[in-house]
């Protein structure tokens, strides 16, 4: 990582910014809801298809077939290879709106 010192001391570092994209995430066994973080300029899609084998999401609840919530936690790390499916809560939200 790079640092940049000013005349004072004070150390700069690289910020990556971040949108925040609340999903909703089927696994082979469970349904989670969280949130995941993608850089501004790029694609939900895009940070599902960087190569690597753990996605991130924070605010994460796992829930049960009926809905309800089994764990909650800020932080999980999902193995890739698990997902089954991953929907952005806002597309969700504008369907049902669709629906007649």
């Amino acid at each position: 990582m790079n640092y940049e010192y000013d005349n004072k001391g004070k150390v700069f570092t690289e910020v990556i910014s971040k949108d925040l994209i609340d999903v909703l995430v089927q696994t082979t066994k469970h349904l989670i809801r969280g949130t995941i973080h993608v850089r501004q300029d790029k694609r939900l899609q895009d940070e599902l298809d960087n190569g690597r084998s753990i996605i991130a999401l924070t605010e994460a609840s796992v829930l049960d077939a009926e809905g309800k919530t089994l764990y909650q936690s800020d932080f999980l790390a999902l193995q890739r290879e698990q997902i089954v499916w991953v929907i952005s809560e806002e597309d969700d939200i504008e369907d049902k709106g669709s629906i007649s």
